[in-house]
């Protein structure tokens, strides 16, 4: 996060006379006041906050030929705006976004769209290429990893994050149909593409090594060009950034990384849920000023921050140029759900996301669920996937059951999760049903029977209806648990071309297809 502001810090930062006596994050802190004043309208104005959202986007973009089909020059409200515009996938809006690609201009978003994110599919092999207008970048890309900053100097005003170099992990990009300054790959990417230079001054590592397609070769660079620098704080992905923290300390021979970067204090993670790596990430940085940040960025925007330490629930982003939608998730397959603005929403209840963004993405169902947890201002959690998910006997599992289920058989018996899967065991001859789940352990527990008793009963525990499929063992029997062995999902990601970078291991499925190809390379 710290890399996406900079730019900004280093045109506002010629405006102030420096001090001696004063660190340069004190006075880089001044600049966040603004902010941190305008983020209070989250509390009570959430609801007017997205209309303005709304009215700025469909004025923006009813000149498209997409406005134009969808008649946004005549919507003036809600309700209009969904009679005239459908909810889509990126099956509906490939094709356009393909004629973007090769050039033309004015699609789906005003102008021609010269940056694309490639996002991989999380059941098969195929690419979704998601836009990045110009807008987009500064108005919720950056703009979100600047106010992550803004947040986080308010909770933490003795910090000295500008005093270090940030080390943040980054993707590669490739040319986009050669048109010329047209770049397709990972969003890091992109974002580190259209920086300004000055902020390279206070960024590790270069960015030539940052960009680099072979995470194998990359992780040993990046670990070699930064265990010498004043590291303050890191950004990216727990799982990646782990292999790469892993590898510093193999290079450096010390025990634990505050040795190494001494003023280490915060780390921005995001992408995949950081439970499962908590308690690694505390055994390798024992400092006590050691502080973790979540939030919520993908290819298609920047939703979401961690506002409060003692809330592991996140700040929903209401004024960026992102319009928020809600699909109940136990009307996903309805022909006509009750899809909700901001303002339907209900604490608890499980959601589909479905954002308008000036990235030419409308209505786009981008594939998270979310939960809210709070109203005023609105805070959620990440619940899961619409396709990460168990429902092959009506039990329902999301991933917030699995992280809180996975949590608790680690904490029972000292075990730490690397990386894991499941899916379910369809019935036997015998009519016997389950679920099979694959673990890689950082450190294996002592009974693996005893770590899936644990695992399936806190199932139960948070899953009413995983409870009802299990009671008696009638329609399901107990989880079974295998082993994988050491490397074996970064092997699968191999296999996949999808190591490194912001790719990630599908973790529950509906089908076996995943699960059958990893449990061939654990043999």
């Amino acid at each position: 996060m710290f890399i996406l502001f900079c730019s900004r810090l280093f045109v506002n930062l010629q405006s102030v006379r420096f001090c001696r006596f004063m660190s340069l994050t004190s006075i880089a802190g001044k600049l966040f006041l603004p902010r941190q004043k305008q983020l209070q309208r989250h509390i009570n104005e959430g609801v007017d906050l997205q209309h303005d959202v709304l009215k700025h986007l469909i004025a923006k973009g009813k000149n498209t030929e997409y406005g134009i089909n969808h008649n946004l020059d005549k919507i003036n409200n809600y309700e209009e705006f969904v009679k005239n515009v459908p909810v889509n996938t990126y099956e509906e809006l490939k094709a356009d976004i393909d004629r973007m690609r090769h050039g033309e201009a004015n699609v789906l978003w005003p102008g021609r769209v010269k940056w694309y994110a490639k996002s991989s599919g999380t059941t098969n092999d195929k690419s979704k290429f998601i836009p990045v207008s110009a807008e987009g970048l500064q108005k919720i890309h950056y703009k979100g990893g600047s106010d992550v900053v803004a947040l986080y100097l308010q909770n933490n005003p003795k910090s000295r994050l500008f005093d270090g170099r940030s080390l943040i992990l980054g993707g590669s990009h490739q040319p986009n149909y050669n048109l010329p300054h047209s770049l397709v790959g990972d969003l890091s990417s992109i974002l580190i593409e259209n920086i300004n230079p000055l902020a390279n001054l206070v960024r590790v590592p270069k960015k030539s090594t940052a960009l680099l397609s072979d995470f194998e070769v990359k992780r040993d660079r990046i670990a070699r060009e930064c265990m010498n620098k004043n590291v303050t704080n890191i950004s990216g992905v727990p799982s990646w950034m782990l292999s790469v923290l892993v590898r510093v300390m193999e290079l450096t021979g010390k025990k634990h990384l505050e040795e190494v970067w001494p003023n280490l204090e915060v780390f921005f993670h995001g992408g995949i849920a950081f439970t499962p790596y908590r308690k690694q990430y505390e055994q390798l940085i024992t400092s006590n000023k050691m502080h973790y940040m979540e939030t919520y960025n993908a290819s298609e925007g920047f939703f979401g921050i961690q506002s409060d330490p003692a809330d592991k629930s996140m700040l929903l982003m209401l004024d960026y140029d992102v319009y928020y939608e809600f699909l109940p998730m136990d009307e996903f397959d309805s022909p006509n759900p009750n899809i909700v603005p901001l303002e339907g929403v209900e604490i608890g209840k499980n959601y589909a996301m479905i954002i308008t963004t000036s990235c030419g993405l409308w209505r786009y169902m981008i594939g998270d669920t979310v939960q809210f947890t709070s109203k005023n201002p609105y805070k959620f959690i990440i619940s899961g996937r619409t396709k990460y998910f168990i429902n092959a006997f009506g039990e329902e599992l999301i991933m917030d059951n699995a992280e809180k289920g996975l949590a608790y058989a680690c904490e029972k018996t000292g075990a730490e999760i690397l990386d894991y899967t499941a899916a379910p065991l369809f019935m036997d001859s015998n009519a016997k049903c389950a679920h099979q789940w694959l673990i890689e352990f950082a450190k294996e527990p002592a009974s693996l029977d005893e770590f899936a008793n644990l695992l399936d009963k806190r199932l139960q525990e948070v899953n009413s209806d995983y409870e009802a499929k299990r009671s008696h063992d009638v329609t399901m029997q107990r989880l079974e648990l295998v082993k994988a062995r050491k490397g074996l999902f970064n092997d699968w990601l191999k296999s996949k071309g999808k190591l490194g970078g912001q790719h990630k291991v599908p973790r529950l499925s509906n089908s076996r297809t995943n699960i059958e190809s990893m449990l061939l390379l654990n043999r």
